[in-house]
């Protein structure tokens, strides 16, 4: 781990990345002091997917596709998000 200026960092961003996809944890500073860090994000590609590893976590409603009510579909087509015109 080393602290390196932001000015600096600007001008070696790239080389910054790559020593930190490496494991290197870098501390950016403003007028010495500390303020971002920059470190290696985990590597999830390695990871072993396992079908089935939520089974029985997440629970859909029998009438998850089932058409809105009337009730509904006032509330979502008067919902203040959506522009009138």
């Amino acid at each position: 781990m080393y602290q390196i200026n932001i000015h600096e960092a600007k001008t070696q961003l790239s080389k910054l990345v790559e020593i930190a996809s490496q494991g290197e944890e870098i501390i950016i500073a403003k007028a010495g002091k500390p303020i971002a860090r920059l470190v290696p994000l985990e590597n999830r590609v390695d990871k072993e997917r396992k079908p089935g590893a939520l089974r029985g976590r997440i629970r859909i409603a029998g009438d998850f596709d089932a058409p809105l009510t009337e009730g509904e579909l006032a509330q979502w087509n008067d919902a203040p998000i959506f522009p009138k015109g």
